[in-house]
């Protein structure tokens, strides 16, 4: 399966979701410490970390969409769309989170809103999981990583390089 997003031969959407996750996990820790007792500022910081999470998602949410146009009626389908949709409960658990939150002045984080952060963390984690089944799915047939076949490309073009002379 080719995805048809691609940059320099690399599918996109695993390239985009680190971003998301990354981002979330940045928001939670600066609310778990805005509820700790630190700076009011965290709390803040907390939310527009989480904002920027949310529209990064979006776009790993397009990419994947795209991508499912291309899997095959299989259980690397079924797998993919597991994933995409794990990964939007993640979304929409951190986007309740900052609705609440949006009307608030501080936009402080709460234990409620923090417990709902680490639910979906929890969900995101299933989400990795999912990933990684899916880039195993995605790989099955393609030469070993350690392997001399996964060279191949490059043996050969170093080959004509260092040809001995007549």
């Amino acid at each position: 399966m080719q995805s048809r997003l691609r940059v320099q031969g690399q599918p996109i959407q695993p390239m985009l979701v680190t971003f998301p996750y990354g981002l979330f996990v940045s928001a939670t820790v600066f609310d778990l410490a805005d509820v700790a007792g630190g700076p009011a500022f965290l709390g803040e910081v907390g939310y527009w970390t989480a904002v920027a999470a949310l529209v990064a998602a979006a776009l790993t949410v397009v990419a994947g969409m795209v991508d499912l146009w291309d899997v095959p009626g299989d259980r690397t389908r079924r797998t993919a769309v597991a994933f995409n949709l794990v990964n939007t409960l993640m979304a929409g658990m951190f986007l309740l989170a900052c609705l609440i939150r949006a009307d608030s002045p501080q936009r402080g984080a709460s234990a409620a809103m923090l417990i709902t952060e680490l639910v979906a963390l929890a969900v995101g984690g299933l989400g990795v999981r999912l990933g990684a089944r899916l880039m195993r799915q995605f790989d099955k047939g393609r030469a070993e990583a350690g392997s001399f076949d996964a060279l191949g490309g490059v043996a050969t073009s170093t080959a004509e390089v260092v040809r001995p002379g007549p």
